[in-house]
């Protein structure tokens, strides 16, 4: 679990840290001491204007206030001549201070008032992990990694090079802080750094230059701050290969010159989205009328993430994937972008013993915030939900409600905003071609292209293509019923998860539902659905007033769930099973070396796909995750994760199982 600091402010109205008795900044100017320290020292200004790539990324030890970080984004906007389009900010912090000492501390800096009010209006919880917040609509993004150092830099995915420009090697002193003071650290900054990457720290001590040297850093000696006598800078003198296996970064850098997106749903609107801000026009296919007809068709989807009671690679996943989205949310509805939406919680109901006995290890595990998601009685649970609810349960309060349709058209409007596109309604991709200029779309009397990439966000008909038929997804069908109010249920003032999920009313309808019928792709409706959901809705709360309030089925939408067997998305380029397993045929023999270069025969062709019942929780952060990959910027998912969502991993999982 992540601890907040513990902090108190001295006579000088400076916070100091009460676990390691020392000051986050100078008593005298901390805001001067950062930009010469860090900023100047770097060479940044010049750097600014002359990086040969789009985007810049700076990493720092020890986040603290954000001074640095805030500093660092006033000077970028202040910069001309710019040559880089995105500034990344990588910052790691054991203890991350609580938002109201942040707040407090922050005002003494009245000249960064509003970038100050900007980064604590997206602060996060205090939550292990990668978290991306996006400021100036995506020129500036800064990746807060809460955890010890020592631990979370093992866990940056990146490609074959490092991914850092520039190092503000801060934290306490030394003396204070020497945990972090160590040569592992010093190796990890020369494993994560780019070619020419630089450092800047405010201490000149002989072990901390000598390791750093060891590192590969070549060092040197110059006048410190005020009354500091020196500091020490230097450069990196050559880029370490990741020496971890590349099983998943097997994709080149794409050039997204000309891009087509098939499909109509949350995935692709994200997408697109996420493309536009980085200036690439796209191209989407979809073969209804509009958009959001398939699976993000609902008049309400409920946005909450799946927790369990450790930590591991799913619930990293889903809580990430949702304090995004809900950051991402925020901002559209922020920008004047409209949809139905209602941040009411979701309410998790201990309906049995099993589903309280799960309950109670989440709640007990100690690894999420209370803000996040905690333990209610039943009377707690009536309180918030208000209504006569039996059962207890777990409460995410930063959950909610959307409507899916119009959400997903609020994000293609923004998408068009910063770049605009064509779009081809009514228009089915029957068959995908690749010739040596490219990609071409052929929709039976007419053929689009080329384009240099092809992403394939359509739900359960990703399969359809002969390139992505073995990829091994499944339908799930669901139906969800819309039942009338009564004058009980009316003043339901939170979603209700039980078997299934019950919102409060939009329109004097509530969505009720949803069934599950495995291994089908039909979408259409039946009765026998609407009196499942009543029969299961009943069962948990037969005799209540809000129960027997409720009115008559009105009408329903059924829509199908796109699974993978270990329930995760998959996103990425799409892999061939014969060229894996000839490039790495020594994984069968115990080997995870010495492996052949993949040929890709189907190079840019990527699928974003495999979402569940969860793509309004998840879609924003996987869709950015996938196109940072491609543009070779830093990723917001740690290695584990990153590994979990690629094509490849059925595969390869089969081949260490000696299954293939």
């Amino acid at each position: 679990m992540i601890s907040n600091a513990q902090i108190h402010f001295n006579d000088s109205g400076t916070p100091v840290a009460d676990n390691f008795d020392d000051v986050y900044f100078s008593n005298d100017d901390g805001l001067a001491e950062s930009n010469y320290v860090f900023f100047e020292q770097n060479e940044l200004p010049a750097r600014f204007s002359s990086h040969p790539r789009k985007h810049f990324v700076i990493a720092e030890t020890g986040f603290g206030t954000g001074l640095n970080f805030l500093n660092t984004w006033s000077q970028f906007k202040r910069t001309k001549n710019l040559a880089i389009e995105r500034l990344y900010f990588m910052s790691f912090e054991k203890y991350p201070i609580k938002l109201s000492d942040l707040k407090q501390a922050l005002k003494a800096w009245p000249g960064l008032s509003d970038l100050s009010e900007q980064l604590c209006q997206q602060y996060p919880l205090a939550l292990q992990g990668c978290h991306r917040l996006e400021f100036d609509q995506g020129r500036v993004i800064l990746d807060l990694w809460f955890g010890d150092v020592q631990d979370s830099m093992p866990q940056i995915a990146y490609q074959s090079k490092g991914v850092v420009d520039a190092w503000y090697l801060d934290g306490f002193a030394p003396s204070k802080n020497p945990d972090m003071w160590q040569q592992t650290l010093f190796d990890s900054m020369a494993h994560l750094s780019q070619e020419h990457a630089t450092f800047a720290t405010f201490t000149a001590a002989g072990f901390v230059r000598r390791g750093l040297q060891d590192a590969g850093f070549e060092c040197k000696k110059v006048k410190g701050y005020g009354r500091k006598r020196e500091m020490v800078v230097g450069k990196l003198k050559a880029v370490t290969e990741k020496s971890t296996t590349p099983l998943y970064y097997q994709h080149q850098k794409a050039e997204l010159s000309n891009v087509a997106i098939i499909g109509g749903g949350i995935a692709s609107s994200c997408l697109q989205y996420h493309l536009a801000k980085r200036g690439v026009k796209s191209s989407l296919f979809c073969e209804d009328d509009t958009l959001a007809r398939g699976a993000s068709h609902n008049l309400q989807g409920a946005v909450y993430p799946n927790l369990q009671s450790e930590y591991g690679i799913p619930s990293e996943f889903y809580a990430h994937s949702f304090l995004y989205a809900k950051r991402f949310y925020d901002q559209l509805s922020h920008l004047g972008f409209q949809f139905s939406h209602q941040w009411c919680g979701v309410l998790l109901q201990s309906i049995n013993d099993s589903k309280q006995i799960q309950h109670n290890k989440v709640a007990s595990s100690e690894i999420y915030p209370k803000q996040l998601i905690k333990a209610v009685d039943q009377v707690e649970a009536q309180s918030i939900s208000n209504i006569d609810t039996p059962y207890g349960g777990l409460f995410i309060e930063l959950g909610g409600w959307v409507s899916p349709p119009e959400l997903t058209q609020a994000v293609f409007d923004a998408a068009q905003t910063k770049q605009s596109s064509e779009c081809h309604f009514n228009t089915q991709i029957k068959a995908l071609n690749k010739h040596d200029d490219g990609w071409y779309l052929d929709a039976g009397e007419q053929t689009f292209g080329p384009f240099s990439d092809v992403f394939i966000c359509a739900g359960e008909h990703t399969d359809r293509f002969e390139q992505t038929q073995e990829i091994g997804i499944h339908g799930v069908r669901g139906q969800v019923s819309h039942i009338r109010e009564g004058a009980a249920s009316s003043k339901l003032s939170t979603v209700l998860c039980h078997k299934g999920y019950f919102t409060p009313s939009q329109n004097g309808l509530h969505c009720m539902g949803a069934t599950f019928e495995k291994h089908s792709k039909s979408r259409a409706v039946t009765v026998q659905d609407d009196i499942t959901n009543r029969q299961q809705l009943a069962g948990f709360y037969q005799g209540t007033d809000f129960d027997n309030s409720l009115g008559q089925v009105e009408s329903a939408k059924a829509a199908v769930r796109c699974c993978f067997n270990d329930h995760t998305p998959m996103i990425g380029q799409v892999q061939d099973k014969d060229d894996l397993l000839h490039a790495f045929d020594n994984i069968k023999r115990g080997k995870f070396y010495d492996f052949k270069e993949p040929n890709l025969p189907h190079k840019g062709l990527h699928i974003v796909t495999g979402f569940g019942a969860r793509g309004l929780c998840t879609a924003p952060l996987v869709t950015e995750h996938l196109v940072a990959s491609l543009f070779q910027e830093p990723l917001p998912f740690s290695e584990r994760v990153h590994e979990a969502l690629h094509p490849a991993r059925l595969i390869i999982r089969d081949m260490i199982r000696n299954k293939i």
